[in-house]
């Protein structure tokens, strides 16, 4: 039999050995590949693992603690995340803020997601990536291939997310020198954001909408939805490249207001956020606004210096259209120095790099115009009045009456979109508050009613337990009343058998009507006990067994002769047990004072009695002559079967003890009285 199973064990055993080193390599691997991406990765901002899994903090949606290397760690993160979205996650938004460093790796970065997500099939992430591409292309000066794909993007994306994609559709716009239909694209990327109450969708918009106004001219609604736009970005709480962009934004407004503190404290807020995230496009545009400010003030020197640093931003972003604006900002700050033979070679350079295809009229126009005084300064007027005439062309294209009222439209339809809003708000929180009133009203009085009944209740309450109070004294009076007629009754009956007891002349005789009326004391004095105390069901124990004790010894005039000790506690009994108790104590006091203490011999009679879980223990002894059993019972015997009698009525136990003096001990088991 052992030789039958002995190979197929082995092979399973060695099939299970196999499997369990091929687990052990596969771990292993993984573990290796997840140490190799602790040390590519920023672990602390971007991505962790979790049980084996990677999670990705997004950058500028889920933080913003990162320093200027962010970039470089997601790339070298990104061969090991395997997992289709948050693969697809991580190369859109690589691809996205690459385009603030460098373009061209930008679009290859993204083209490359492109091919990853149309492989898989994803059709949100296609458009998502697109968006970034457009958005590439655009800053490219590719405006018509951007604004394809673009439009292409549109049809793939919810609509909950297509406030971006809206905005760099406006930006094209704006680069064609359209900006009536930027202002639309701005006014329905903030429709969108107040319908989904994206934060983020409303605050470019209005910056969108500042930027435009300050290309209008109109500089104060500038600085007014200027501060809108960043007053929703700090809500959100992240620096991010578009809080950026709005700070350099406003401080172009601001400029041209002529508040150039405020302007440089905006300005110097935008440059130390893109220094620390490497937002080189954003440092460009921060550092031609910063020529700008110097340039009219009058500080030549800063003004030259930042237009250097533009120019330095552009070229390491290798963007054409930053190029261009930084040797038009340094161009026209030569032509404010008189320095016109040198503001000539920056505006020519300027023109040479735009080329006839650059996309941007309104920065074009600007570029003759300042060539048009480099070249009347150097008196060359022909060249002048050509460059002027191309100014005033293009601005013709950008600035015409039809673009200003089509803006001005839009303006005011936002504005009053945005009133109508607000009414709808109010009437809608005045709704709310009168519901709120009448349901406040409804419970007030609900409140009151059941307040109200909760009051009658109370009054009916109080009376029936006046009334019961009122009875239950009326009873409790009825019952001391009993209890003092019973007394009474008692002391009657104790006097009469005084009376009868001084009319005998036979001495055995009077002994036991002494006994007999000591009996219907020691009962008597229970009920007046009861009726004097302000318990009615019970008896203290102590200060009875002291009356008793006092009247006995009285009765039989041994005062002077006989001390008596109650060695106990304050205990109290229900009178069902304290009154056969007191008739045993009474005739144990009495055969004492008869017998113990012959020829009028001091003495001393002790009691004590206390209560355990559930026994009573009753002691009484003296120190007389001790009782004699060999010569049997003194007397006729009454007193010591009554006291038998008592004890089994308590179902209880009598020890005699007759050592020194005698003692007589009892023990009674609680809640057994008849």
């Amino acid at each position: 039999m052992a030789g039958f199973f002995s190979r197929p064990i082995f092979l399973r055993c060695k099939k299970l050995i196999f499997k369990g080193f091929l687990f052990y390599i596969y771990g292993m691997k993984r573990f290796l590949l997840f140490f190799l991406f602790l040390i590519h990765s920023n672990l602390n901002a971007q991505i962790f693992d979790s049980n084996g899994k990677f999670n990705y903090l997004r950058i500028f949606v889920d933080t913003d603690d990162f320093e200027a290397d962010y970039l470089d760690n997601l790339e070298s993160s990104l061969e090991h995340i395997y997992q289709d979205s948050l693969r697809f996650m991580i190369i859109n938004d690589l691809g996205y803020y690459y385009h603030t460093r460098n373009l061209h790796k930008s679009l290859e970065i993204i083209n490359r997601g492109l091919e990853e997500v149309r492989e898989a099939e994803n059709n949100i992430w296609e458009g998502r990536m697109q968006v970034s591409q457009g958005a590439i292309l655009l800053r490219l000066e590719d405006l018509d291939y951007a604004e394809l794909v673009l439009l292409s993007a549109q049809e793939k994306m919810p609509e909950k997310e297509s406030w971006l994609l809206l905005t760099n559709l406006g930006y094209v716009y704006e680069r064609r020198g359209d900006l009536s239909k930027a202002f639309e694209y701005a006014t329905q990327t903030l429709q969108l954001g107040e319908k989904y109450k994206d934060k983020k969708a409303m605050a470019m918009a209005y910056s969108d909408m500042s930027n435009l106004f300050w290309k209008q001219g109109r500089f104060d609604k500038g600085v007014e939805y200027g501060l809108k736009s960043l007053a929703l970005f700090e809500q959100r709480g992240l620096l991010d490249l578009d809080f950026d962009f709005t700070l350099h934004v406003l401080g172009n407004n601001l400029v041209e207001l002529k508040r150039y503190e405020e302007a440089l404290l905006y300005f110097q807020r935008s440059a130390i956020i893109g220094e620390k995230y490497g937002f080189y496009n954003n440092l460009s545009d921060t550092y031609i606004a910063l020529s700008a400010l110097y340039n009219q003030i009058g500080d030549f020197e800063n003004a030259e210096e930042s237009g250097k640093e533009a120019l330095k931003y552009a070229e390491l972003l290798e963007n054409d259209f930053m190029v261009v604006r930084s040797l038009l900002c340094l161009g026209k700050m030569k032509n404010e120095q008189k320095d016109f033979e040198s503001a000539k070679l920056y505006l020519e350079r300027s023109i040479r790099t735009a080329t006839d295809d650059f996309g941007d009229i309104y920065y074009l126009g600007r570029i003759y115009q300042e060539l048009s005084k480099a070249y009347e300064g150097t008196n060359n007027i022909n060249k002048s009045l050509e460059a002027h005439k191309k100014f005033h062309e293009l601005t013709q294209q950008v600035f015409n009456s039809e673009a200003d009222q089509r803006i001005a439209q839009l303006q005011t339809e936002m504005e009053v979109n945005q009133k109508e809003n607000t009414i709808s708000l109010q009437m809608e929180k005045l709704k709310q508050q009168a519901t709120i009133q009448v349901f406040t009203l409804i419970l007030t009085g609900l409140m009151i009613f059941f307040l109200f009944f909760l009051y009658r209740v109370f009054i009916r309450r109080k009376k029936y337990s006046l009334l019961l109070e009122k009875q239950n004294k009326e009873k409790e009076f009825l019952l001391k009343e009993i209890h003092h007629r019973v007394k009474n009754n008692l002391e009657t009956i104790s006097s009469l058998l005084s009376l009868q007891t001084a009319q005998i002349n036979n001495q055995e005789l009077q002994n036991i009507m002494i006994e007999s009326q000591n009996r219907v004391q020691s009962m008597g004095m229970i009920h007046q006990n009861l009726y004097q105390g302000e318990n009615m069901t019970a008896i203290e124990m102590k200060q009875y067994f002291r009356n008793l004790a006092k009247y006995v010894i009285d009765s039989f005039d041994a005062t002077e002769r006989v001390t008596f000790d109650c060695a106990m506690d304050s205990l109290e009994l229900d009178v069902d047990r304290a009154i056969p108790i007191g008739l045993i104590v009474n005739e144990l006091i009495t055969n004492s004072l008869k017998y113990a203490f012959p020829h009028n011999s001091q003495g001393k009679i002790t009691i004590t009695f206390s209560e355990t879980d559930s026994h009573l223990l009753l002691k009484v002894c003296d120190n007389g002559v001790g009782f004699d059993k060999d010569k049997g019972i003194k007397g006729t015997g009454f007193g010591s079967q009554l006291v038998d009698l008592l004890t089994k009525q308590l179902d209880g136990n009598m020890t005699l003890i007759t050592t020194k003096g005698t003692e007589v001990f009892f023990e009674f088991q609680i809640g057994k009285a008849a």
